[in-house]
C-alpha cells in the first residue's frame, strides 16, 4: 500500500522537473518563476513547494537524476576488462544516456552562467573525468588520449550542434554521431595495442 503513495510522489516530482525544463527552455531560466511552473502543472504553489522550495532546487534535482545513470555507467565500466568491446559499449551507453537527457543538455549549453553558478558544471566535469579514466589506456600516446576525450566531446557536441545544424532524421544523426565517437575510441585502442 505504502509503495503507491511513494510512486505517486515520485511521479509528481518528475512532472515538475519535466515542465520546469520545458519552461526554462522556452523562456529562459531567469524569466521563469515557480508560480508559472505551478500554473502550467495546474497545481497550487503550495503543492509545488512540498517538493521544491526554489527553482534552483528543481534544476539541481533534474541534474542529479542525470548524474545517477552516469555514475552507474562509470561504476560498471570500472569493473569490466579494459577491452575495446568495453570501451565501445561505454560510448554506446553514454550516447543513449545523452539522448534520453537531450533537453537538459541543450539547457546546459544555452545557460552556461546558471550552470556555473549552481556548480552543476563542476559536478559534471567530475563525471567526465571518471568516464575518461575508463576509456583511456594508462600508456596511451597523447594523440590517443585526445581521441578518447574527443569521442566524449563528439557525443556532447552532437547533442547540441549536429542535431540543430545538420539536415536529416534525428535518429540517423544520433547513429552517425555515435559511429564517429566509436571510431575514435577504436582508433585510440588500436594505437595503444601497437605501442605496447
Amino acid at each position: 500500500m505504502g509503495g503507491t503513495k511513494q510512486q505517486r510522489r515520485g511521479n509528481t516530482r518528475q512532472r515538475i522537473q519535466d515542465v520546469a525544463l520545458e519552461l526554462f527552455a522556452e523562456q529562459g531560466y531567469e524569466k521563469t518563476s515557480l508560480r508559472e511552473i505551478a500554473e502550467r502543472l495546474e497545481v497550487t504553489k503550495a503543492a509545488l513547494y512540498y517538493h521544491f522550495k526554489t527553482k534552483e532546487e528543481i534544476l539541481v534535482g533534474i541534474f542529479d537524476d542525470l548524474m545517477q545513470p552516469i555514475d552507474e555507467l562509470v561504476e560498471w565500466g570500472g569493473h569490466q576488462p579494459h577491452t575495446l568491446e568495453t570501451k565501445q559499449e561505454i560510448v554506446r551507453r553514454y550516447s543513449q544516456l545523452l539522448s534520453d537527457a537531450a533537453p537538459l543538455f541543450r539547457f546546459m549549453h544555452e545557460n552556461q552562467a546558471t550552470v556555473r553558478e549552481l556548480r552543476i558544471g563542476d559536478l559534471f566535469k567530475e563525471r567526465m573525468r571518471g568516464l575518461r579514466e575508463i576509456i583511456i589506456d594508462r600508456d596511451a600516446t597523447l594523440a590517443d588520449q585526445v581521441r578518447c576525450v574527443s569521442a566524449i566531446f563528439t557525443l556532447h557536441a552532437g547533442m547540441v550542434f549536429v542535431m540543430q545544424e545538420l539536415e536529416g532524421d534525428p535518429e540517423d544523426k544520433r547513429k552517425a554521431i555515435l559511429e564517429v565517437a566509436v571510431d575514435m575510441v577504436t582508433q585510440a585502442h588500436r594505437g595503444a595495442a601497437q605501442s605496447s
